[in-house]
């Protein structure tokens, strides 16, 4: 049975719900791929996935979220979806605290939608999806719509009215 393991750093996260907000995207999107797979989600702050984001990209700076695959992917065409892999353990996430605030509160949205769009595309981006071209990009976000809309989440592609 697949199971979504939390791992608080930053204490702001408890007081957020993110084992709750985890578990939640995690099984609505393992179940929507139809995997049973583990996945790791570390909530920490801005200057440790900045030390992340420099350690694994080469880009020292904080980013919202970051996704380490359990196994490489296969190419796909593009627009296709890609093959699910055949797994125990989908891999790890790390999500960044204040920059989910900063952006929820920059996109006018609730911080948990934003928070649970944000590991909904990082589980994708685990079971191989991605937006490196148009098509991909389209696969990725209609995924992440038909997830999202059964959780209560409205389309985070539309531009919100300030």
């Amino acid at each position: 049975m697949a199971e979504v393991d939390t791992v608080i750093e930053d204490e702001r996260w408890e007081d957020a719900g993110l084992e709750t907000l985890a578990e939640r995207a995690g099984l609505a999107t393992l179940h929507w791929l139809g995997m049973d797979a583990d996945i790791v989600v570390m909530g920490c702050d801005d200057a440790r996935i900045a030390a992340l984001n420099g350690d694994f990209r080469d880009k020292a700076q904080p980013t919202n979220i970051l996704s380490w695959p359990a196994v490489e992917h296969v190419a796909h065409a593009p627009g296709a979806h890609p093959a699910r892999p055949a797994v125990a353990e989908l891999g790890d996430i790390a999500i960044a605290y204040e920059t989910c605030v900063r952006e929820s509160q920059a996109q006018h949205k609730r911080f948990d939608a934003h928070v649970t769009h944000l590991l909904v595309h990082a589980i994708l981006h685990l079971a191989g999806y991605d937006h490196l071209n148009d098509a991909d990009a389209s696969v990725m976000e209609d995924a992440e719509r038909q997830i999202l809309a059964p959780l209560g989440i409205e389309d985070p592609y539309l531009e919100k009215e300030t």
